[in-house]
């Protein structure tokens, strides 16, 4: 698998170039599906675009995600096509079956739901990168299948900011605990096979989305304390930010947004 290198950081404004060399060549068909997930793709790097610029930051510093969790084969494809390279996956077992139909494709495979310890053998295997590292156990057994494998794998460690019970991820609603956090997060980082990368979070679903604005200055506030204390890390990347409120993410400094049902969507019902 081990394509993350060779992808590097594809930037929004890389990805448009892209979708305009691929439209040229005409790869992009007539059918109204793909023309759907095509124009729902660029009106979204538009709104990056736009959301990056109100504060003075450029496109090129926010990688998209998309999320194609319960989507067929042919939609994460049509996604492709329309110019994503980098797409975002929550089962393991549903990942499988797309990794393999698609591996022809250059795209980097980010895990980023919950994974069972029992799993992290698979998603090792498969995955470019876990952006949903939620306890210390969890980054020792993908360390240990990593090793195995002779790779190092790119991590981001999963924030609860909200304190919601339903959330997972480190513990990191209280400031007065960062500390202790800290101290866990040196272990992390100190297992050689894994490469932290920086911090995810998920917060609490709100129909405003600026409501969502102070979780996402909470985890850059942790962002910024764990650069004081564990400075030997390069906390590069901040994921947040989804659907209903990635442009406050960006604004707030986002380097990754995941974005699935307003480029792929709604979910066929099963």
């Amino acid at each position: 698998m081990a394509r993350l290198d060779a992808l590097g950081r594809c930037s929004a404004w890389e990805i448009i170039s892209r979708c305009e060399a691929r439209t040229n060549r005409g790869i992009l068909t007539g059918s109204m599906m793909n023309s759907t997930v095509s124009s729902r793709y660029r009106a979204i790097l538009e709104r990056i675009n736009t959301a990056a610029n109100s504060v003075g930051r450029s496109m090129e510093e926010v990688k998209l995600v998309v999320v194609t969790k319960g989507h067929p084969v042919e939609a994460v494809r049509q996604a492709v096509t329309a110019g994503a390279s980098a797409i975002g996956e929550n089962y393991l077992e549903e990942a499988e079956e797309k990794i393999r139909a698609l591996q022809d494709q250059p795209i980097e495979w980010r895990m980023i739901g919950h994974v069972q310890s029992r799993k992290a053998s698979g998603v090792c295997q498969n995955f470019d990168a876990v952006d949903s590292v939620d306890s210390l156990k969890l980054a020792q057994r993908l360390d240990h299948f990593a090793r195995e494998r002779k790779r190092v794998l790119p991590v981001l460690l999963e924030c609860n900011v909200s304190g919601e019970q339903t959330k997972s991820g480190f513990p990191a609603w209280q400031k007065p605990s960062w500390s202790a956090l800290a101290a866990e997060f040196a272990q992390v980082t100190d297992l050689p096979n894994l490469d932290v990368r920086g911090l995810m979070t998920m917060p609490p679903y709100f129909d405003a989305p600026e409501q969502a604005r102070p979780y996402f200055q909470m985890l850059v506030q942790l962002r910024d304390f764990l650069e004081s204390q564990l400075p030997q890390v390069d906390w590069v990347d901040l994921s947040m930010g989804m659907s209903g409120d990635f442009e406050v993410a960006i604004q707030e400094g986002a380097t990754m947004v995941r974005i699935g049902t307003a480029i792929m969507g709604e979910r066929p019902l099963l």
